[in-house]
């Protein structure tokens, strides 16, 4: 009794940097030990660097119309690489032209941009909201968290690409409301799984120390709670940037999120859709691409999840 009087008031220590710093290596070292996350990684870092060098990698304007600038050409023209036995008359493009007489190589490249920009920023506000959410109605418990939770609730009722049309149709089409539209159906994931880890985390003994020391409740939450309550959210959210780039994608496929003439897989797609068995390379590329996308975040998502587990740490 008279260890927490003297006590009182006081702040629990921190964790000191040095085993911050061992316990991220130890992740790290867990992480690289996962196969299916070194795939990922490779597989991420491949598009990150792709993204990055795109303005090099490309060989044309990805939405400059070439019908009637290059001699020989006409919409949906095949591929043509020198290299490989192309005739050098004609005009080098990797993947053809699109039904636009757009380089279809170069707006693959730079789609790898778009689609990464589209995943990162769409989780980070679904995460950024659904974490305060979750934190709060995990913490406060009672009322607050049944009304909060129920809310979350509404929204999980209504399958998420269905409810993101709904928004897009009432926000306007464009790819920024295409974005607002998932990163909003994404909100209740990451809330519940917040919620989760709070409830586990505001019952253990060192948080109910820094209670018995005096630390307000908002101290608490956000030094204590939150900070420990983040790795599932982690996980999720590497999962769910393949999973916004999908639904983006698809709304973009029917005419919802990016407008022409930027260059965004799903469009690319949709514009061509009916070209499968006459162009097929129009569907295919930007197709394998959204695939290798998806599987690279999902590969990395399961190999974090792993590392990540406490019963593997130690």
């Amino acid at each position: 009794m008279s260890d927490v009087a003297i006590g009182a008031g006081k702040p629990l220590p921190d964790v000191t940097e040095e085993a911050r710093v061992g316990r991220r290596r130890g992740v790290i070292a867990r992480l690289l030990r996962q196969r299916s996350a070194v795939v990922g990684l490779l597989l991420l870092g491949f598009l990150v660097l792709v993204a990055l060098l795109a303005d090099v990698l490309a060989t044309h304007d990805p939405i400059k119309v070439l019908l009637g600038v290059e001699p020989g050409i006409r919409p949906r023209t095949p591929p043509c690489v020198h290299l490989l036995g192309c005739t050098a008359s004609l005009p080098e493009h990797i993947l053809g032209l699109d039904g636009n007489g757009r380089d279809e190589y170069s707006r693959l490249i730079f789609g790898t941009r778009v689609s990464l920009f589209i995943g990162f920023v769409t989780v980070f506000g679904a995460i950024l909201i659904g974490t305060v959410i979750g934190a709060v109605a995990g913490y406060a418990g009672g009322r607050t968290d049944n009304i909060l939770m129920r809310l979350m609730d509404m929204l999980l009722a209504f399958p998420a690409l269905l409810l993101a049309l709904v928004i897009v149709t009432v926000l306007g089409k464009g790819l920024i409301n295409a974005m607002v539209a998932v990163a909003i159906v994404s909100i209740p994931v990451y809330a519940r799984v917040m919620r989760a880890s709070v409830l586990s985390i505001r019952e253990l003994d060192y948080v109910t120390a820094a209670r018995a020391l005096g630390d307000s409740p908002m101290s608490i939450l956000l030094r204590r709670v939150v900070p420990n309550s983040l790795t599932p959210l982690i996980v999720q959210a590497t999962l769910g940037i393949g999973t916004a780039v999908l639904e983006v994608a698809a709304l973009s496929f029917l005419g919802l999120a990016a407008q022409a003439p930027t260059a965004e897989w799903g469009t690319m797609i949709g514009n061509e859709r009916n070209q499968l068995f006459t162009a097929p390379w129009l569907i295919l590329a930007p197709g394998v691409a959204l695939t290798i996308t998806v599987l690279a975040f999902n590969l990395l998502g399961d190999g974090l999840r792993d590392a990540l587990d406490p019963r593997l740490s130690g």
